[in-house]
């Protein structure tokens, strides 16, 4: 996988899975971390699987119940054939017996299309922690669900990308991979900018290092940079053509 830069929702994330890891057996181990889109959930998500080795899901929009459980089935090693309760057995037989951290990502899905019961059955009858990861009105839509929602531990929001967050991106993605130096003042202005999204944030320092390599430049402040733009803030309008 890609690097993932080390954020503060990084590390936020990070906390969130070792209290679902190091909570105590009669407490619940789900975990929920919400957020506007755009906030780093994912990059979160993949740093968090990678460092402790849990099994990552992203959820499809159109996933019926037992697409859910066949992909689940496939990534837990388990026989991804038969029935929707045969799949849901198997699912559960293979967690019970190598019980690992599951982050299900886009779970909104999950909870719109009704099965997120499943996601909580599964919980129940293996004790393994779940995250869930989804938009900033997920925690509303899981009320629906009383007996999901009470099997929460923890909800964590996805807090707005930092003026040192864009510091970060802009060196590990700019300055370390093509040798172009992005000024702190511009990489502030960036975040400003941004609106606390990582990837729009992403997307502003990508332009300043086009920019640089086309005009062949190593650095680039914020007084060079003027007031080109740093994206486009809305579609453009309707062409005649």
């Amino acid at each position: 996988m890609h690097t993932v830069a080390p954020l503060d929702n990084v590390a936020t994330f990070r906390l969130l899975v070792s209290r679902l890891l190091t909570r105590r057996a009669h407490l619940p181990g789900i975990g929920v971390f919400f957020g506007p889109s755009g906030f780093g959930k994912t990059q979160s998500a993949v740093y968090g699987a990678n460092e402790c080795g849990a099994h990552y899901l992203e959820l499809g929009r159109l996933w019926t119940t037992k697409k859910f459980l066949e992909h689940l089935a496939r990534l837990v090693g388990a026989p991804a054939r038969g029935t929707t309760a045969d799949l849901h057995q198997s699912v559960i037989e293979a967690l019970a017996a190598a019980p690992t951290l599951l982050i299900i990502d886009e779970a909104d899905h999950a909870v719109a299309r009704g099965y997120d019961e499943a996601i909580r059955d599964i919980h129940n009858k293996t004790g393994v922690p779940i995250v869930l990861i989804g938009e900033e009105l997920l925690p509303q839509a899981m009320r629906r669900n009383e007996r999901l929602h009470n099997r929460v531990l923890a909800w964590v929001a996805a807090q707005p990308a930092t003026a040192d967050d864009a510091a970060v991106l802009a060196k590990l993605y700019v300055t370390d991979t093509c040798g172009v130096t992005i000024t702190r003042d511009l990489t502030d202005l960036i975040a400003a900018r941004a609106g606390g999204r990582v990837r729009r944030i992403c997307v502003g320092v990508d332009a300043v290092r086009e920019w640089a390599e086309a005009e062949g430049l190593s650095a680039v402040d914020a007084a060079a940079w003027g007031d080109r733009p740093l994206w486009d803030a809305a579609p453009s309008k309707v062409r005649r053509i």
